[in-house]
């Protein structure tokens, strides 16, 4: 697939970049709770604070699973199975590769 690669790659520098700046994020909420002596059970900002910080986990493992498939999308294109459905083995239509690089299925799948 023509493009492809580059494509791919400037998926995966954005998913790194975001996954660095989320990961700092997570960081600093919990250096910011550690260094407050706040009650996340009895305090009305601790809530806060605790929401916060699960909010921002689940963030960063969505980045790492988006990172992890765009990895895997570059190894499929070095396999030369890119752009494949990995259920059905019909090609995946370009434009939904355009939109998703990483796409392992076909729309039907």
């Amino acid at each position: 697939m023509e493009g492809a690669r580059e494509l791919l790659e400037a998926e995966r520098d954005e998913a790194r970049r975001r996954l660095a700046a989320l990961t700092g994020s997570f960081a600093e909420v919990v250096a910011a709770s550690r260094d407050t002596n706040a009650d996340d059970e009895h305090d009305p900002e601790g809530a806060t604070i605790a929401f916060e910080r699960s909010q921002l986990a689940t963030l960063v493992a969505q980045a790492r699973r988006h990172l992890a498939e765009v990895e895997a999308a570059l190894i499929r294109l070095d396999n030369g199975v890119y752009g494949r459905c990995e259920a059905c083995g019909a090609p995946i239509d370009p434009a939904r590769l355009q939109v998703r690089p990483a796409a392992r299925t076909c729309v039907g799948c």
